[in-house]
């Protein structure tokens, strides 16, 4: 008995054809994808970009993987999404680790194939070389070429049609009658350029080569171009570039092609080498570094765990101080509203509060007291002014989630304490915050994670300062490791040192891993109900 195609429709079934048809399109976009990955990899992996073609050949792989394989069907809807994950998510992870054991920072920028390709770009006037006169044409969609005219009647640059990439001598393109002077009136799909647009035709001529790399030309002014060689060549085979004019070899040493005598390839900066754990070492090996380093630390921690602290202290105290009053939800409502408001914008509004010559806060102290508080060059007072913008944009958070956790307590437990005879404050030691802890421990975690990466008021409201004085490096009395590395990395005199910033990182992500591990171990034991 044969089954119609809507009933196999209403079935489930489809049918062969259907099945086949669906497993040719399907190969044939996988194979459209593959050839272009594939050339894409290729490319990077050749310009020296490795970990981002690793990436990619990791993607193509899992890709081909999810749609060749039956049984990996579902996963062939999100395979957009993963891939994407990957790039977008994991890859900066995988790359921050592996600018972390190379020397990437300002003048080691590009890769060796790269610095390698800008310097066979480069050209010189040999000593042989000609200087012949030129008339220039210009094509529509942009193109160029040369007329060129020798005072040498027997020279191979007299009268002849030069365009690039075509040896000279070689050019198919028809040219036109001649005028006076010898130059054609028209060339094939060209145009003669006046002298008047020459001036600005001159900034796109003089970067192109003119005919082939033995007899190539290239403009050198309004009239004149002048026969050119390549002056820079590499050699596979020993590793070296060449110089052409001056006969020098230059050998890759350290991220820099350097002769002999260690001078650097001319008018070349270096290209990205592993270096192992140089940055690392000059972390925790250099006295420049390691000098202030301990103080930063301390402050680090100290920062942290006070901004924690007093945020849900005082938000907690805030929730049980309106938890029970009539119209709580419009106070509450007034009390967030540091929350809701950008901190970039917090911190700028309050560093002008607290400035010593215009502050609103500065002036009413002065008013009172005579005086007005050194908040931004005077360190105590500058850890007071930080800690106090960072507990007005923390607590209303906490006021939220303490009021929540406060709801869920039972009552009944208040009502049997009542009868043992407990006070407020004992409630509260033994009944309120444990049970409170339970439900904002993870919160705590959280925000202790936060505040030990909070660079926004650090930077913001005075950069880290005031400097410490004889301090090595860049470095401030209100510093943390993140503005620390920040500056080390980026705000030094030596430039942008994105390896040591990436080593950096590293360090900073275990030493929170480590602290986020710890604290959700105590975490955990008062999930267990666990005297702590």
């Amino acid at each position: 008995m044969t089954t119609s195609v809507s009933e196999q429709a209403q079935t489930g079934r489809s049918t062969p054809t259907a099945t086949i048809t669906g497993m040719l399109l399907r190969l044939i976009l996988l194979g459209v994808f593959d050839i272009g990955a594939v050339w894409l990899i290729t490319g990077m992996f050749f310009d020296g970009y490795w970990p981002l073609a690793a990436m990619l050949a990791f993607i193509t792989i899992a890709v081909n993987i999810i749609f060749l394989r039956e049984g990996m069907y579902p996963l062939r809807w999100m395979a957009v999404g993963l891939s994407l994950l990957l790039l977008i998510s994991v890859y900066p992870i995988f790359y921050t680790v592996y600018l972390a054991f190379t020397n990437y920072s300002d003048g080691y920028l590009l890769t060796k194939q790269q610095v390698i390709d800008q310097k066979e770009g480069d050209v010189y006037l040999p000593e042989t070389g000609q200087a012949v006169a030129y008339t220039a044409y210009r094509s529509p969609d942009g193109n160029y070429v040369l007329w060129l005219q020798s005072e040498n009647p027997d020279s191979p640059l007299n009268n002849v049609l030069a365009e690039p990439d075509v040896d000279i001598g070689e050019s198919t393109i028809e040219v036109g009658d001649f005028d006076e002077n010898g130059i054609p009136n028209s060339v094939a799909g060209y145009e003669r350029i006046p002298t008047a647009g020459m001036f600005v035709a001159l900034s796109e001529l003089d970067k192109i080569l003119f005919g082939g790399t033995e007899q190539g030309v290239q403009v050198r002014g309004i009239n004149e171009a002048s026969q050119v060689q390549q002056r820079f060549v590499y050699d596979p085979g020993t590793d070296t570039i060449t110089d052409q004019q001056t006969g020098i070899a230059y050998a890759p040493v350290n991220g820099q092609f350097v002769d002999e005598e260690g001078n650097k390839l001319p008018q070349s900066g270096g290209f990205i080498i592993t270096v192992g754990l140089d940055n690392f070492s000059r972390f925790f090996g250099s006295s420049a570094i390691g000098g202030p380093l301990f103080q930063v630390i301390v402050w680090n921690f100290a920062f942290a765990f006070l901004t924690v602290l007093m945020t849900f202290f005082l938000g907690l105290f805030t929730a049980l101080l309106f938890n029970d009053l009539p119209g709580k939800k419009i106070i509450r409502s007034l009390l967030i509203v540091p929350y809701t408001i950008p901190s970039l914008v917090t911190i700028l509004v309050w560093k002008g509060m607290l400035n010593e010559q215009i502050g609103v806060f500065s002036n009413v102290l002065q008013d009172i007291f005579g005086s007005s508080p050194p908040f931004f060059t005077n360190p105590t007072w500058t850890r007071f002014a930080i800690l106090t913008i960072n507990l007005w944009l923390g607590y209303p958070y906490f006021m939220l989630v303490c009021s929540g956790a406060l709801q869920g307590i039972p009552q009944d437990i208040y009502s049997a304490a009542d009868v043992d005879g407990a006070n407020a404050f004992t409630k509260f030691r033994k009944l309120t915050l444990p049970l409170l802890l339970v439900a904002v421990g993870p919160l705590l975690v959280a925000s202790f994670t936060f505040n030990f990466n909070n660079f926004n008021v650090i930077y913001l409201f005075n950069k880290g300062g005031p400097p410490i004085p004889g301090a090595d490096t860049p470095v401030g009395y209100t510093d943390i490791l993140i503005s620390y590395v920040y500056k080390l990395a980026f705000g030094g005199a030596r430039g942008s040192d994105y390896g040591l910033a990436s080593a950096i990182t590293i360090i900073i992500f275990v030493v929170v891993m480590v602290i986020t591990l710890l604290q959700f171990r105590y975490t955990n034991m008062w999930e267990a109900g666990e005297d702590v």
